[in-house]
């Protein structure tokens, strides 16, 4: 670029995005005049979704700035928790997130998840339709201008990436309301009803069942259902949850 210099400083938790050179505090960018401050962010490597307050000389400015030479960029991470105006917060998660997507349904969290990859087209125009949030690791997915909103998933494992969505976003728990398999609700089912899904071993051993109403999976309490209650315990322990009890296979 061949134009105003200006100098940026990102917050610390925004600067695995940037060049290793940008990391330690501040450095100048050289900017071609034209381009707006959100574009500048985001050819630095900052997701537009991961940046929060955009400060020039420390006043906010919108993304569409223009900076101006001299001035003192600050890109503020985004406030936690963050909140979605606009429709009810339901998460679109990428193919890579299929973990994350079964435990947010395990706690009662909408969240779509496909476990064909769609491509990035068709997800950011899934988000955009049903007005989702798109999680992923992907940087380039998230700068994709068609999706609703978006928030990059910070850590590789799922305890964590768990916890950082649900201090991000803060949504609402109802635990063993949502089918992990499509994301549809469950709902109290007799045994009769399904006696026919079940071996004869779990007809024997268990007498409380929940249903999917959209594929119609059979749930209960099976042999790895404390992994399961020690996953919704943590969760509900440090974000709280309505008080939700229910059988879950």
């Amino acid at each position: 670029m061949n134009g105003p210099e200006i100098h940026l400083e990102v917050d610390p938790e925004l600067r695995l995005f940037v060049a290793h050179e940008r990391r330690n505090g501040r450095t100048s960018v050289t900017t071609d005049g034209a381009s707006t401050l959100g574009h500048v962010v985001e050819s630095l490597g900052v997701p537009l979704t991961e940046a929060g307050q955009l400060l020039v000389d420390g006043r906010p400015v919108p993304v569409s700035h223009i900076p101006g030479a001299g001035e003192l960029v600050e890109v503020r991470a985004v406030a936690r928790p963050q909140r979605v105006e606009g429709a009810p917060l339901r998460f679109l998660l990428d193919v890579h997130l299929g973990t994350l997507a079964r435990r947010l349904r395990l706690l009662g969290v909408d969240a779509a998840y496909e476990s064909e990859d769609l491509g990035d087209p068709a997800l950011a125009a899934l988000s955009a339709r049903e007005q989702r949030v798109l999680l992923s690791r992907d940087r380039g997915l998230l700068r994709r201008r068609e999706i609703w909103a978006g928030a990059y998933v910070y850590s590789d494992r799922p305890d964590d990436q768990l916890r950082d969505v649900l201090e991000r976003f803060a949504p609402e728990l109802a635990p063993w309301t949502r089918c992990t398999a499509c994301n549809g609700p469950l709902t109290d089912a007799d045994k009769e009803s399904v006696r026919e899904q079940l071996e004869h071993g779990t007809q024997q051993s268990y007498d409380v069942f929940a249903q999917c109403t959209e594929c119609g999976r059979v749930y209960w309490r099976g042999a790895h259902h404390s992994h399961l209650e020690t996953i919704v315990a943590d969760a509900v322990l440090e974000f709280g949850a309505r008080d939700q009890s229910g059988p879950v296979r």
